[in-house]
């Protein structure tokens, strides 16, 4: 997930969130079983602050479809 999460910041674009935060968003294959259901894909939002030196992951939304 963590990897997922890298390849969103790193490879989308970026938008305003609440808060002066920023967010993105990236579809990733799935084809599995979660919560007794099949789903064929994952959507992976993560919401971060972007600070001088780094950014901060605050949380990370997933969806599956």
């Amino acid at each position: 997930m963590e990897q997922e999460i890298l390849e969103t910041i790193r490879t989308t674009s970026w938008k305003a969130a609440d808060l002066g935060r920023l967010e993105c968003r990236k579809e990733f294959p799935f084809n599995s079983d979660w919560n007794g259901k099949r789903y064929s894909t994952k959507h992976v939002r993560p919401i971060f602050a972007e600070e001088p030196d780094r950014l901060v992951v605050v949380t990370v939304y997933v969806y599956y479809a």
